[in-house]
């Protein structure tokens, strides 16, 4: 936007966008500054990728020297477009090394890169960098390069240098703590490397460190402080971009959790307490959580699947894959829950999920509760593939009887979170009786409670004997027999 342009707005705009003031002005004085701002169709366009017209004043990045920029508001804010747009400022501004940091790879090209708000999308036809997917890079015409990263390999990120890091929903991350830290190490090219983080918040250990370190200056060799701010944060609600949210999303996504206890957090943007009553704490995932290099070899593998209800498509199919081994303690079963794979669809979508976990995590068994659908579930599961064997449970208890066994083995040491499951780690902290059904929480009930109870068979057959001609069971029967390899799951 020209200088000429700039001074037409006031120093403050209500909270608004400089477009969104523009359009609350009475009609004839609207006409006259949009005749200034675009009074051909060349300036229009020029106007239409100027950030500084379409932002809030709350999505700008901080002014001043600083060093990190936490982006922590709802859903629906804006925050994708946030870090997009400030990458691109970045690169004009003379960057040479840019890193993207995101929960998966398919997040970092999905969203970051070639999403509706994504890197691609906010630059100019003429600034817009050469995407080259399977090598994972950018190349702008400045000769800038960016490099996307997945959060779930930490160690991707030791090494590279970048002058400009954007990690996106560094909440979600499942190693969020080794991939930040990494990230931020690497974050040391040129003489003002800087990070940006966009985030829902969530009262982790990261998150809070962040936070902690807001407004601090960063200190010097000596130990003196610096210009230089640590962590500066922005704020903001779903509500604050509710004029550009699609009728569609606001009814499935917004509505649902307004007046909820999630929904301070999703939609509000706040970060939330332990929950009284709730079975689980934060504190408690901390102590208990491992990274992968800490899993002993496991001797049985479940996924635990709880359908949606009635056949809404919308509605979440939780999907949970856990597995055991007999611990020190009187060989009780020590059990990890290995990975979330939560999704919603047709019975048809969620059953071909339940199977691709089955198979990706070698598993022995799938438990799927039959409340809704009874024996539905069973049949579609096989008719994506006859061969993996199902058992159907029935709840006749109420959800948190059902979870308390859980929670307990989970306070003794003996059941571990293999890195960070956002969405689980929310239902099992923030539910309590009267809450909408925790999809991704009774999934993983299912599997830890047949975990458990020491059995991985069908109908419930213990470890300790002979199992049924599954295939599952031919493994365990070589296993007790000795055959095969000492070191792991034996085919």
């Amino acid at each position: 936007m020209s200088n000429a342009a700039t001074s037409l707005f006031p120093a403050h705009t209500q909270g608004l966008s400089r477009a969104a003031w523009v359009a609350s002005l009475p009609r004839l004085a609207r006409k006259a500054v949009w005749a200034d701002l675009a009074p051909d169709d060349a300036a229009a366009e020029v106007l239409s990728w100027d950030w500084a017209f379409w932002a809030r004043p709350e999505q700008f990045p901080p002014p001043g020297r600083w060093h990190t920029w936490l982006v922590m508001a709802g859903r629906g804010f804006g925050k994708t477009r946030c870090g997009a747009e400030w990458v691109r400022s970045r690169v004009a501004a003379g960057a040479l090394r840019v890193g993207l940091v995101a929960r998966t790879p398919a997040d970092a090209r999905d969203v970051m890169v070639e999403g509706p708000d994504g890197i691609l999308a906010v630059s100019t036809p003429d600034e817009r960098p050469i995407y080259e997917p399977s090598k994972r890079r950018l190349t702008w015409p400045s000769g800038c390069v960016g490099t996307t990263y997945s959060a779930q390999e930490p160690k991707q990120l030791r090494g590279p240098q970048h002058d400009t890091v954007w990690g996106d929903e560094i909440a979600a991350w499942r190693y969020g703590k080794e991939a930040w830290e990494n990230a931020t190490i690497g974050c040391r090219y040129g003489d003002d490397p800087r990070l940006c983080a966009t985030t829902t918040p969530r009262p982790i250990p990261l998150i809070k460190t962040l936070l902690k370190r807001a407004n601090l200056p960063v200190l010097d060799p000596a130990g003196r402080p610096t210009d230089v701010i640590d962590v500066r944060v922005s704020h903001g609600t779903v509500y604050d971009n509710l004029e550009n949210l699609a009728d569609s999303y606001i009814n499935a996504v917004v509505r649902p959790l307004e007046g909820t206890r999630l929904g301070q957090q999703e939609l509000m943007g706040k970060l939330l307490d332990d929950v009284p009553g709730a079975l689980w704490t934060r504190a408690l995932l901390e102590r208990t959580r491992v990274l992968p290099d800490a899993v002993p070899d496991l001797r049985f593998i479940i996924v635990g699947v709880d359908p949606g209800g009635d056949g809404d498509e919308d509605a979440a199919t939780g999907i949970v894959t856990a597995g055991s081994v007999a611990g020190q303690q009187r060989g009780l079963p020590h059990c990890y829950v290995l990975s979330d794979s939560t999704i919603s669809g047709k019975p048809e979508v969620w059953a071909r999920a339940v199977v691709d976990a089955y198979k990706a995590n070698e598993a022995d068994l799938i438990v799927a509760e039959k409340n809704h659908g009874g024996d539905m579930v069973e049949t579609v599961i096989h008719q994506i593939d006859p061969k993996v064997p199902v058992e159907l449970v029935w709840a006749s208890r109420g959800k948190r009887p059902r979870a308390e066994p859980v929670a307990t083995a989970q306070e003794q040491g003996r059941v571990h979170h293999v890195g960070l499951f956002a969405e689980l780690e929310d239902e099992m902290c923030t539910f309590v009786p009267g809450d909408p059904s925790p999809h991704h929480m009774d999934a993983a009930v299912w599997a830890l409670t047949k975990l458990l109870e020491g059995g991985a068979g069908p109908r419930g057959t213990p470890w300790t004997t002979i199992a049924g001609k599954t295939q599952a069971g031919l493994r365990r029967t070589a296993w007790m027999m000795n055959i095969g390899s000492e070191g792991g799951r034996d085919e």
